[in-house]
């Protein structure tokens, strides 16, 4: 086995994060695409294969053949390459369990989610075999399975496309229990081989177990061939003959009598299917062939069973050991009154001619046996003209089913089946589509909802999401058309999927009254709360709101009222200085408005000469107190300068003339 250590880069791009799990061939990992940023399932071949070059250029010849498969029920192989001397496949990474797993937890499973879970992997397998691919390992273990029971189908690493020599005369491939008894002898396989594997799987659905096991491959290979396997019903009474019937017809050993192809086995499951719908159940639903007890012989569904005789056969004389007694003669019967001398044998021999006249008799008069001929899916008309020319009676029994109109859908007696000559073949035909009611999934979960309406014979068409003011988000709310509509089965329905109640656009409700916003909000489906706030806005209008715009359902919206603040007593600041005049006026909460005054007066420096509101007055809580600051300037003081005048005088003094 490969052993990848978790951080393992694998060709340079895929680094490992987890095994997943092993097989016969490889070991398979969860990893990481670096280049593309997704994870994926890395397949490692073991290295006794990747030392084998035959098998190298088959695993490279069928990874690129299983890469073209794209299919909603096939798992993609995105990328094929060489790592540490052996060779990968990376594959789609599917979260879910195998079906294998959904077999060991929950069978037998319910009979329409069986047959649900088989017609996906027909369809995948359909698609492999149109583009010439056969799968040759089909099993509960390379089919993975989805929460909402969506199938995918994995591992072609042993798939043959077309006609390729990359199987060897001999060789056997795939896993002992779903071998198909041509697989089993090492002969060529086909599209039919594919479908006994599905058989297979659909048996082990229904009854929890697989038709033939052993303690070797050797020996369940050789059941393949030579048994013929145990109807379902034997393990499961609420098995109908009709599933089993398709269940058997599946499992022929000839290849030939088993379904023609996919279709055949899709069309024969989807008429099951809508028959236990329909609450019509018993009757045969097709031509199938009963299983062959051994290669080559087709005995009635009858002879797959094994008639245990109720005493053990006497040995022969030739068997007894030589020192054996042989066991007493019989005591004559004296009591029948015939003398000693008569021989009882006599008596033996007179009803053996008697006995034997009368199946002389028979033999010379009974019926000529024909085989009744495969009519179905054939139209209606063809299907009687060859039930007559095979020399028996058709019956035409009309019967509401999907299958097209006129389509003759099941037969009784069975195809290939012997009886007498003239004998009545009962076939029924198709009226076209029945119909079914469209199923209440009110408050369903979604893949629960799917289910249910899928087990009714309809179809899921898009599950498109709806806002609910009921209904959690992820389940149901509704259906298109709604529930109790009669509908032709197989119709396609749309389920509607709650994403919770829708949101609630809040519209902006500021600067209104407290009555006037509630009225506003009134009607949405939202809380409304409501707390106070002092504020110099008009007292009873919204402040502010905690949402606005869309908004959750059911969520709180908070409401802030303006609220007048209350009025307290002005502290008086006169005479002390700025800062302390301003820490009075905040402790009783006011904010402070500071102006300044020229005083003449040096005492009233730094000091405030005023405040406004003046002190031991009432104002409200929160408003500004203007606080006028002295600044002193010294007064200005005027000097008059004396004025002087120049006279001129004349001296004159007396007696003397000038």
């Amino acid at each position: 086995m490969a052993e990848l250590e978790p951080g393992t880069l694998v060709d340079r791009r895929y680094r490992v994060i987890s095994r997943l799990g092993s097989g016969g061939m490889a070991d398979v990992f969860l990893a990481e695409d670096q280049q593309l940023g997704r994870k994926v399932a890395l397949k490692l071949l073991h290295r006794r294969f990747a030392e084998d070059p035959g098998f190298v250029e088959r695993f490279r010849r069928e990874a690129q053949a299983a890469a073209g498969l794209q299919h909603p029920n096939v798992v993609s192989v995105y990328d094929r390459g060489a790592h540490d001397g052996t060779y990968y496949i990376a594959m789609e990474y599917l979260p879910g369990r195998t079906l294998k797993q959904v077999i060991r937890d929950e069978a037998p499973l319910e009979l329409i989610r069986a047959i649900d879970l088989t017609i996906q992997i027909l369809k995948a397998a359909r698609f492999a075999h149109r583009r010439g691919v056969i799968h040759r390992d089909l099993k509960p273990h390379n089919v993975m399975v989805d929460d909402s029971d969506h199938v995918k189908v994995t591992d072609f690493g042993i798939a043959r496309a077309g006609a390729s020599d990359m199987t060897e005369t001999g060789s056997i491939m795939g896993t002992a229990q779903y071998l198909s008894p041509e697989q089993a002898q090492g002969h060529a396989v086909s599209a039919p081989s594919d479908l006994y594997s599905v058989g297979v799987v659909l048996y082990e659905l229904l009854t929890g177990r697989v038709p033939f096991d052993a303690e070797s491959a050797v020996t369940i290979a050789l059941k393949h061939v030579s048994e013929a396997p145990v109807p379902p019903s034997a393990w499961n009474p609420n098995v109908p003959p009709e599933l089993e019937q398709v269940v058997l017809w599946s499992l022929n050993k000839n290849p030939a009598d088993r379904p023609a192809d996919d279709d055949q086995l899709i069309a024969a499951l989807e008429h099951v299917k809508a028959a236990i719908v329909s609450g019509v159940r018993g009757q045969p639903t097709a031509a199938f062939v009963a299983v062959a007890g051994a290669v080559g012989a087709v005995p009635t569904p009858a002879a797959a069973h094994v008639a245990v005789p109720a005493t053990p056969p006497a040995l022969p004389k030739d068997r007894l050991g030589s020192g054996a007694t042989p066991p007493p003669a019989p005591e004559p019967d004296r009591s029948s009154g015939a003398s000693p001398g008569r021989s009882p044998w006599l008596w033996v021999m007179l009803v053996a001619v008697l006995i034997g006249g009368g199946v002389a008799a028979y033999l010379l008069t009974r019926p000529k046996q024909v085989l009744v001929p495969i009519v179905v899916n054939y139209k209606q008309n063809l299907a009687i003209t060859k039930v007559n020319n095979a020399g028996l009676t058709p019956s035409v029994i009309p019967e509401s089913n999907a299958a097209p109109s006129g389509t003759v859908v099941s037969q009784n007696p069975l195809g290939r089946a012997k009886v007498d000559e003239g004998s009545t073949v009962r076939l029924v035909v198709s009226t076209g589509p029945g119909s079914a009611p469209v199923p209440t999934v009110v408050d369903m979960s979604k893949a629960e909802a799917e289910r249910t309406i899928k087990r009714d014979g309809l179809k899921v068409e898009s599950t498109p999401t709806e806002y609910s003011p009921t209904v959690r988000a992820g389940s149901a709310v509704s259906t298109n058309p709604g529930a109790g509509t009669s509908l032709p089965l197989g119709t396609s329905v749309t389920l509607f999927i709650s994403l919770g109640p829708s949101p609630v656009k809040v519209p902006n409700v500021t600067g209104e009254t407290e009555s006037s916003a509630k009225s506003g909000l009134q009607g949405l489906n939202v809380n409304v709360t409501t707390s106070q706030q002092s504020s110099n806005q008009t007292p009873g209008t919204v402040i502010s709101q905690s949402r606005t715009g869309s908004v959750p359902a059911g969520s709180t919206v908070n409401l802030v009222i303006a609220q007048a603040p209350p009025m307290v007593t002005v502290p008086t600041v006169t005479s002390l200085t700025p800062s302390a005049a301003a820490k009075a006026l905040r402790a009783a909460g006011f904010s402070v408005t500071q102006t300044t005054k020229t005083v003449t007066d040096q005492s009233e420096n730094q000091t405030v000469v005023s405040q406004d509101p003046k002190g031991a007055t009432k104002a409200k809580k929160g408003a500004s107190v203007t606080i006028v600051v002295g600044a002193y300037t010294p007064p200005t003081h005027t000097t008059t300068s004396p004025t002087t005048t120049n006279t001129t005088t004349t001296t004159t003094t007396p007696g003397t003339t000038p």
